[in-house]
């Protein structure tokens, strides 16, 4: 399925547990990346660390985008599909499109959108992804949410995890020590291609 798509929102706790009980999780290494830290506030599950007001700021971004997007580019026959993830106001794209010329101008409608503070482009100028690559980054999203549960180590309410082409990217507010434990939880997951931080920090 090509277009935009905003993320879906994050599976039960207990949905996510069963999940890490059923999947036999191989460990593996790979590398953390940080793209930014900042102070602010946010994450995508129900009773986060994110005010009511800033939770339908961010719902209101990703669907503002994703329209704005949808509408310029069609799904399924412009060759555009993007992911768009608000956190706090940081925007993420993640997906891929035909042209820099159309990776520039997503970039240019979400930074445009009010009450966007920064946008992470990590849009790839390529051919877009098939279904069964988009199905093993769900599924590596999920087994990174199941092992945050078990490892007990951080409150995994408050991360969002979004996979694209194996590549993991961490969003939430969290302290420094919880973001490198998330960080690494993810890093050591089967099919993690690459860990790129974007946390903001508590002080």
């Amino acid at each position: 399925m090509s277009g935009v798509r905003a993320p879906f929102p994050q599976a039960p706790l207990l949905w996510a547990a069963g999940l890490a009980l059923a999947a036999t999780l191989v460990l593996g290494g790979c590398a953390v990346v940080v793209v930014g830290a900042t102070v602010g506030a946010g994450t995508i599950v129900a009773m986060d660390r994110r005010s009511a007001s800033v939770v339908q700021s961010d719902q209101g971004i990703e669907q503002k985008v994703g329209k704005a997007v949808a509408d310029r580019w069609p799904a399924g026959s412009s060759g555009v599909h993007v992911n768009v993830t608000s956190y706090g106001g940081k925007v993420l794209l993640t997906g891929e499109v035909p042209t820099q010329t159309i990776r520039d101008e997503i970039e240019k409608i979400a930074r445009s959108t009010q009450y966007v503070e920064a946008v992470t482009n990590e849009l790839v100028v390529g051919p877009e992804t098939l279904i069964a690559a988009r199905t093993r980054d769900t599924y590596i999203t999920s087994k990174v949410k199941a092992r945050l549960i078990e490892a007990q180590q951080v409150d995994a309410k408050n991360i969002v995890v979004v996979t694209e082409r194996g590549v993991v990217y961490l969003m939430g507010l969290v302290s420094p020590t919880e973001g490198d434990a998330a960080a690494q939880v993810a890093a050591s997951t089967s099919d993690v291609v690459r860990v790129v931080k974007l946390f903001e920090y508590r002080t």
